[in-house]
């Protein structure tokens, strides 16, 4: 069990603040305020409304386990989209987002707004 939790903070500590820092940059670039990376729930909110364009829908879909898996990846996915980027970026920002949120944010990547098609019902 020691093993685990020694797993899992050192795991914590390095993901954790690469995708903030990655969301800080981000953000700005969608038009969004910096800060709002730094705010529990709030910076999953802007992500999936304000940044990927979806519905609350999808917000309240992040949120419900099980359901959060694929709803996380299709959410990254049109954030990556909203980059001009590929889908497979998009699964890269899903399953290695420590390591893709900063090159997104860092890189010269622009944030377009209209081009997207969103990603399933847009309810």
């Amino acid at each position: 069990m020691d093993d685990l939790l020694w797993y899992l903070v050192v795991w914590g500590a390095v993901t954790v603040p690469g995708v903030v820092l990655g969301w800080l940059r981000v953000f700005p670039k969608a038009g969004r305020p910096w800060w709002a990376a730094l705010v529990p729930f709030y910076n999953i909110y802007v992500l999936v409304v304000g940044v990927a364009r979806l519905s609350l829908l999808w917000y309240i879909l992040v949120l419900i386990p099980v359901v959060q898996i694929i709803a996380a990846i299709l959410v990254n996915v049109e954030v990556a989209r909203r980059f001009g980027k590929s889908e497979a970026f998009g699964l890269g920002l899903a399953l290695l987002g420590f390591i893709f949120y900063p090159l997104l944010g860092f890189g010269s990547d622009q944030y377009q707004e209209g081009t997207a098609e969103p990603v399933g019902p847009t309810w």
